[in-house]
């Protein structure tokens, strides 16, 4: 008697209905994971949805995107030995606006700066966002307060600003001509004025801050020495 061998090869579904076909089309199309009564409400015939749905979810078991409930909503998604590969960004360089660029510039050579100092530099009020921007990028963030009236918030440049250009130190900081160079900014329209006549990046402020304190010694001392 000959031995009958079973075939335990799981067969996949090769063909699905019409109303099947509705399901997938409606589910493929939803903003939102459907329930089974939504999806009743759809399809142009009565079948058992939940059936149907088990099908289906067979059938795309593996393939891509996959057919999954989750509270008894159904949705597709993709497949999770895939999420590796879906997870690669693309990096999309976008040159930022003629304010945001004004804005970022007066910042860079006049740290620590106020938001109305800014506005005094550029001659206009901020845009919408425009400081923002700078610190969503982390470019810029808040530094501490000045010391007048109104405590007003000084903004200045973070270590992500200096890497991000490659900068070892601010005193390392590209003239107007090679920001222009590098496709940074247009130097056609933006006012070299914004970047002011000298570099005021924080070890010069330090120096001149030295040069005060020797000129009052001097000063101080002369005057007793004519008393």
């Amino acid at each position: 008697m000959k031995k009958i061998k079973k075939n335990n090869v799981l067969k996949f579904p090769t063909t699905i209905s019409d109303t099947e076909r509705e399901l997938e089309a409606l589910i493929f199309a939803s903003n939102e994971p459907l329930s089974i009564n939504d999806l009743e409400t759809k399809i142009t015939k009565k079948i058992d949805v939940k059936k149907s749905l088990e099908k289906l979810q067979l059938f795309y078991q593996n393939r891509g995107i996959n057919l999954i409930c989750i509270s008894n909503k159904w949705s597709f998604r993709t497949s999770e030995d895939l999420s590796s590969i879906m997870s690669q960004q693309k990096t999309v360089e976008k040159k930022l606006s003629k304010a945001a660029v004004e804005t970022l510039s007066i910042i860079v050579y006049h740290q620590p700066v106020t938001r109305a100092e800014i506005e005094e530099i550029r001659g206009v009020a901020f845009g919408t966002n425009t400081l923002e921007i700078l610190m969503e990028l982390n470019w810029v963030k808040p530094v501490g307060r000045k010391d007048v009236p109104g405590k007003p918030i000084q903004y200045g440049t973070t270590e992500d600003f200096l890497n991000h250009f490659s900068l070892q130190k601010l005193s390392d900081l590209p003239t107007v001509d090679e920001l222009g160079t590098a496709g940074l900014i247009d130097t056609s329209s933006v006012d070299s004025n914004i970047f002011g006549t000298g570099k005021f990046y924080q070890e010069k402020q330090e120096e001149k801050k030295e040069n005060i304190y020797s000129d009052i010694d001097e000063m101080l001392n002369s005057t007793l020495k004519n008393d």
